[in-house]
């Protein structure tokens, strides 16, 4: 993650050290109704084209997520409850990867299984991909502890599908179709 990944544990440790008893939340890719990134509904709007997919490799790359909802629930525990871990990675109980993803995002959104195109490492993913070229996996036991019902992926990708044919222009649209 580079720089970007080294200013958020700075940002941590100023955290608790101004606030010893703060909590720090670890989630990796945020999902679901209202989410205004063009990640999934990039996919969408694939799905809905009946549009062949470009995969980085042969889409193997692991791909953590969290669906918003369980996260507002998991924050509400944290108040309530207030337990002593005071450091948590957020998510999904497990990663899928990328190719799953957009299959099930495929599915969501009530189309035709991928017609996938498999592209090398020599193009850069983020021009024709939504994520980053790198998997994205956490620990997240301990939040599994506080909160043992998520909201299971593919029930996700389905409210963010409803939500997102109702609120497209909500979600500011990359141009990846230009580049492939």
């Amino acid at each position: 993650w580079g720089a970007y990944g080294l200013g958020k544990v700075r940002a941590e440790n100023a955290a608790l050290q101004l606030r010893p008893d703060s909590y720090i939340l670890r989630p990796p890719y945020l999902y679901g109704p209202g989410q205004n990134l063009y990640r999934e509904p990039f996919v969408f709007d694939c799905a809905r084209q009946a549009r062949p997919f470009c995969l980085p490799g042969q889409g193997e790359m692991p791909l953590h997520s969290c669906h918003m909802d369980d996260l507002c629930r998991l924050i509400h525990i944290l108040i309530t409850r207030q337990p002593e871990s005071r450091i948590l990675n957020v998510g999904d109980a497990a990663p899928v990867t990328v190719r799953r993803w957009v299959e099930m995002c495929y599915q969501a959104a009530g189309a035709e299984p991928p017609r996938f195109i498999s592209v090398g490492a020599e193009h850069a993913q983020r021009a024709y991909f939504p994520f980053h070229p790198y998997g994205y996996v956490l620990d997240v036991t301990k939040q599994l502890a506080l909160l043992d019902t998520l909201t299971p992926l593919q029930e996700g990708l389905r409210q963010s599908f409803a939500w997102y044919i109702h609120n497209e222009n909500a979600v500011p649209k990359r141009d990846y179709l230009a580049y492939i």
